[in-house]
């Protein structure tokens, strides 16, 4: 049985909020494509807010300015996700309008990762 391996291209946005010039908030969008769709879908990465801005609309902007650039970008389907451990996030995305719609399986590949 032979893998065949075929090259895609995916295109990643930052969309980031700056206050002071200080980024303050920040959020990924990645577009990305397989053979079911015509169109790319959303994955949204890297949602962050620092500690003091937090609970005063950041979030819901920047990803709600997400949102928009997937849609503006003609992406079908947009995909968060998020550890069990954060609960506020979980409640903000509902709001915003997202789905509990199934369980993220991880496997870390380099023993250095980025403490969460």
């Amino acid at each position: 049985m032979d893998v065949h391996l075929k090259e895609i291209t995916a295109t990643g946005i930052k969309l980031s909020i700056q206050e002071d010039r200080k980024e303050v908030a920040r959020a990924f969008l990645y577009l990305l494509y397989n053979d079911l769709n015509k169109e790319p879908f959303g994955f949204m990465e890297d949602v962050f807010v620092e500690e003091a801005y937090r609970s005063k609309g950041y979030g819901s902007t920047i990803i709600e300015a997400l949102i928009a650039e997937a849609k503006k970008r003609g992406c079908y389907k947009l995909i968060g996700t998020s550890r069990h451990s954060r609960s506020k996030v979980h409640e903000l995305y509902k709001r915003i309008g997202f789905e509990d719609w199934g369980v993220e399986f991880r496997m870390n590949l380099t023993k250095t990762q980025i403490p969460q």
